[in-house]
């Protein structure tokens, strides 16, 4: 706000937070959040979110958007094409992932906002080990020596990966354990997870069929080697039964 050299300013009064809406409360954040010069299109973007985009095949205004989120609201258009296209589509296998570590990136390492959001989106998608690698490397490069929490998320996605290989449905950190339910499609059978409980020390089956791995310590280094290791020996099996 201002004229040539003249700087102005305009405040927004606003009642208290218990008056606003949730929305208004995104709102207001966002503001905050993008405030420097050559956001608008960020907060466009976030406000498209918030209020939904509306129909994208069709006329009407108003959409379903708020309640899936954009970007899952963009999938599942592209799924829906696919189908009348006729394509078959195979079911995605998401892993979810719960070890109860931080994995944010912290706002002293990345402090722009929007490439903070890009490199989370990034490791997001990374479809193997070695575009994860890639990436690792992009961003010490451009950031420096990452802290604990960006390893953290790597290491995440990289256990994403090889869980989704075995189609393992979920993997969540219960006291010191660690909790692995597959899917029922999943190519490890029961015989080659008991050989490997044979072998190895740590493993057992809970009530429901899931596999537990007891750790050794509950840092994430080495709640990420064990774990990692049990995958390794599963996908080895599951190679030689092939």
């Amino acid at each position: 706000v201002g004229r040539s050299n003249r700087r102005a300013y305009a405040y927004l009064m606003i009642p208290s937070d218990e008056l606003l809406t949730t929305d208004a409360r995104k709102r207001l954040a966002a503001i905050r959040e993008f405030s420097e010069l050559g956001s608008g299109f960020r907060l466009a973007a976030l406000d498209l979110e918030i209020r939904g985009a509306g129909s994208l095949l069709g006329a009407e205004q108003s959409g379903h958007i708020a309640s899936v989120g954009f970007e899952l609201y963009v999938k599942l258009l592209e799924q829906a094409i696919s189908e009348l296209k006729g394509e078959v589509a195979e079911d995605e296998v998401r892993t979810s992932i719960d070890l109860r570590f931080d994995i944010e990136i912290p706002q002293h390492y990345i402090d722009d906002a929007g490439m903070r959001l890009r490199v989370y989106k990034q490791v997001s998608r990374a479809s193997d080990e070695e575009s994860l690698s890639r990436l690792r490397e992009e961003v010490a490069d451009r950031y420096g020596h990452y802290p604990r929490a960006v390893g953290n998320l790597f290491e995440y996605a990289g256990l994403r990966l090889s869980a989704q290989r075995l189609k393992v449905q979920s993997m969540e950190r219960r006291g010191r354990s660690v909790v692995l339910k597959f899917r029922p499609e999943t190519p490890v059978s029961p015989e080659g997870v008991v050989e490997l409980m044979n072998g190895r020390e740590g493993l057992s089956f809970s009530p429901d069929g899931s596999l537990v791995i007891q750790l050794s310590s509950l840092q994430s280094a080495s709640t990420f080697e064990e774990v990692n290791a049990v995958l390794a020996e599963l996908r080895e099996e599951h190679s030689m039964c092939e």
